[in-house]
């Protein structure tokens, strides 16, 4: 069943052959693209790329065949795309290596292939984004807090945490404001979500009402 319309060739592609490939690429381009844009949060470029990549990849790959030189070359200019890219999330990054699958797929010939496992890695990027599969509990949060230098970062909130939190980690110390203050990054689960503004106010009196930021943890770390 998944066999190569381009096992038959030899040295030649036919531009019946390459035609097929590039519509199935293009068709199947348009696929990923839709499937990322049910997730939500996408530009227009994102998605014309997510399109087009397949069929790019596939043309290149035509290109190659087999020729080992020219492999090592294309291999090397792949390598310089991400180096020269904007980073993306994680979402992101798994849907160009989804279109560049898809257009190795369609330009080996295997567009059987191709097809049914878009059709197959598409469902699964659809169940796992509606559903609640790896989200942080609505209680998990990123806080960050900023003080001042002369502050003891240690002990500074050590009555106010146990109060508001059932879990607290200080996770990363930095200087900020050329050193005169510093920012603390803590990994919380608050006992009651309700009670968060409370807790804000509460950290608010204690580090002299300057910057606290407050939000989901993946939010805040989704970016590779």
């Amino acid at each position: 069943m998944f066999t190569s319309i381009l096992s038959s060739v030899e040295g030649t592609l036919t531009i019946q052959n390459a035609l097929l490939c590039t519509i199935v690429s293009l068709v199947l381009g348009f696929v990923i693209a839709v499937v990322y844009m049910s997730q939500g949060g996408y530009t227009k470029n994102f998605v014309m790329t997510l399109v087009l990549l397949p069929m790019l990849v596939q043309l290149v790959i035509m290109l190659v065949n087999g020729n080992l030189g020219t492999s090592v070359a294309v291999l090397g200019t792949f390598g310089l795309v991400r180096f020269r890219s904007v980073p993306g999330t994680s979402k992101d990054i798994a849907s160009i290596f989804f279109a560049m699958a898809v257009g190795l797929a369609t330009g080996t010939g295997y567009l059987t292939f191709a097809a049914v496992m878009t059709v197959i890695v598409g469902i699964v990027f659809l169940i796992l984004g509606k559903s609640n599969f790896g989200e942080a509990r609505q209680n998990e949060k990123h806080l960050k807090i900023t003080i001042a230098e002369n502050l003891d970062y240690t002990e500074i909130f050590d009555d106010i945490f146990p109060v508001y939190t059932s879990r607290c980690s200080l996770q990363r110390v930095k200087t900020v404001n050329l050193g005169s203050m510093y920012e603390l990054d803590y990994q919380i689960t608050l006992k009651d979500a309700g009670k968060e503004k409370e807790m804000i106010d509460a950290l608010r009196c204690r580090n002299g009402n300057l910057t606290i930021v407050c939000g989901r943890r993946a939010a805040l770390q989704e970016e590779l």
